[in-house]
């Protein structure tokens, strides 16, 4: 039966949910996550979900008289000391904290997760029945990374089109590394930076490795060994398709506690690059 929704949750309760759906003890060591800032007896009625907490998503956040920004990158990695209004981070928490909107982040506890980065990126290119390239041992909570199979072997010219046609659009746009003829159906794929698992990848039989920043030596010599094939989307593209799938998740999960609490996408491209142009076109 479910509940009618017309309770007002306060930032300590939706927490306890973000905790649920984004243990922070599946985090990597180094990572930071949780509360940014925020007073957790305040009310919370509307969030907006982002990749990264900058100063368009801030913005839009206080603009749009949101409670939380709720990120998938934190805004403190390495911590600081420091919050003068002088520095653009510590200027984003003045007008966060003036703005009465407090800030959360899920990192690499939503990389693993169930309804996380790598299960939104490998639904996006249509692996609707993948397991965790690298198992965190959890049965709630799958892991790193997804491998799983096409319904039939495709050229890869073919699949890297279809991963193009997924990926929202950005002007880094996508790289493909590879025998562009040959026949595919195993995929691997892992938002964010993939450089480390390029080894587990080639491990579990994959035909292509769709990921990000991926750097020009490691690159080059893993396709001197063969498959898998990489495609190299963007950080921000590969990564920000999770956003939907906590979006439905979080609604979901607050339907079930009876909050009345409106969860949106944040529609901001938070590319660093604004401009992709082709290069050689003035040699003679």
């Amino acid at each position: 039966m479910s509940k009618e929704l017309d309770k007002v949750a306060t930032l300590a309760e939706v927490r306890t949910i973000l905790d649920s759906l984004y243990p922070p003890e599946l985090a990597e060591d180094w990572d930071r996550v949780g509360l940014i800032c925020g007073d957790p007896a305040a009310p919370v009625r509307r969030i907006l979900l982002a990749l990264d907490p900058v100063q368009e998503t801030v913005s839009e956040a206080l603009t749009g008289q949101y409670d939380l920004l709720f990120t998938h990158h934190p805004l403190y990695l390495r911590g600081t000391s420091f919050v003068p209004v002088d520095d653009p981070k510590g200027k984003l928490i003045h007008q966060l904290i003036s703005g009465g909107c407090a800030l959360f982040n899920a990192h690499t506890n939503a990389d693993v997760a169930q309804f996380g980065v790598a299960q939104a990126l490998a639904e996006a290119v249509g692996l609707n029945d993948s397991e965790p390239l690298i198992s965190s041992g959890n049965d709630t909570h799958p892991g790193l990374g997804r491998v799983g199979k096409l319904p039939q072997p495709i050229p890869f010219r073919e699949f890297a089109q279809r991963v193009a046609n997924a990926l929202p659009a950005g002007p880094q746009g996508l790289l493909a590394g590879g025998e562009l003829d040959a026949q595919v159906q195993t995929i691997a794929v892992s938002g964010g930076a993939g450089d480390s698992l390029l080894a587990d990848a080639r491990a579990a039989g994959a035909d292509v490795f769709l990921t990000a920043d991926l750097r020009h030596h490691p690159a080059s010599e893993h396709l001197e060994g063969g498959r898998p094939f990489l495609l190299c989307g963007s950080h921000w593209a590969t990564e920000v398709v999770w956003c939907e799938l906590a979006q439905k998740a979080l609604q979901e999960r607050f339907q079930e506690c009876g909050f009345n609490i409106e969860v949106v996408v944040s529609k901001a491209v938070t590319e660093p690059w604004v401009l992709w142009l082709p290069t050689g076109e003035g040699e003679q």
